[in-house]
């Protein structure tokens, strides 16, 4: 009798219907424990199907037909998120135990990483997915935040989407940046910020002033890397012109 060593191929849609099973089954420990509003379950069974049909769809597209360690590390901390939204959505959730599992998906940011690193497994869809689950779990804490002090918190949680919306409009917003600490520093902010908030622990005039620092670090780090990106823009565009005359003039002279 053989044995084969070679890797078991395996359907890109398994994992994640793994994941939405375990989604599911977060959701009803929640219903159980704490009690999940209509409006809660809603939320989190819609995020868990949207977040495993487009994992699906990447894994796919990226011919993968497993994640990895590194991005089931991720997909951990986006189940959890898919927790943190139901809560959300649920008035009069206890807002400690909401803070609880938000704590955990974010200490968990950097563990994928340094599992990709060490593995040698990191990807361009690891990657990806990592910055989604964090866009994500940072629009829901902020609308949480918003609920208790004003919806201009919000603002936290969709300056990344409109960012994105209007790179629609304007592709020189998709353009490389060059990495930088402070961007890194504001990101984790973020989501320190708004659990300390969510907590209830601060008085609510410090909550406040946390959640005015948070909006207005992340505006300058946003301002300053949308400065820089405008000017590399005009750099290439003027680069162009300067190659492409000579070879009009050439062209004309020919």
């Amino acid at each position: 009798m053989t044995f084969s060593t070679a890797t078991t191929t395996t359907s890109p849609y398994r994992t994640p219907l793994a994941g939405f099973a375990a989604q599911l089954l977060l959701l009803g420990v929640l219903a159980v424990s704490v009690g999940l509003s209509t409006w809660g379950w809603l939320a989190g069974v819609a995020y868990g199907a949207v977040l495993c049909g487009l994992l699906s769809f990447a894994l796919q597209r990226a011919a993968m037909n497993r994640l990895g360690w590194a991005n089931a590390v991720t997909f951990g901390r986006a189940i959890l998120t898919g927790g943190v939204t139901a809560m959300v959505f649920t008035p009069g959730a206890p807002a400690l135990l909401l803070v609880a599992i938000a704590a955990v998906a974010l200490a968990m940011d950097g563990v994928d990483g340094q599992v990709a690193r060490r593995t040698g497994t990191t990807t361009t869809l690891g990657a990806r997915f990592d910055m989604e689950v964090d866009a994500f779990l940072i629009l829901v804490l902020s609308i949480f935040a918003a609920t208790q002090y004003g919806w201009w918190a919000l603002a936290i949680g969709a300056f990344r989407y409109v960012f994105v919306a209007a790179s629609w409009a304007l592709p020189w917003l998709n353009a490389a940046l060059p990495p930088r600490f402070g961007r890194k520093v504001v990101a984790a902010q973020q989501g320190v910020m708004l659990a300390v908030v969510g907590s209830g622990l601060l008085p609510g005039w410090l909550a406040v002033v946390a959640l005015a620092v948070a909006l207005g670090s992340l505006t300058w780090s946003f301002g300053r890397d949308i400065v820089w990106l405008h000017q590399a823009s005009r750099i290439r565009s003027a680069a162009r012109s300067r190659w492409s005359a000579p070879h009009r003039e050439h062209a004309l002279v020919g």
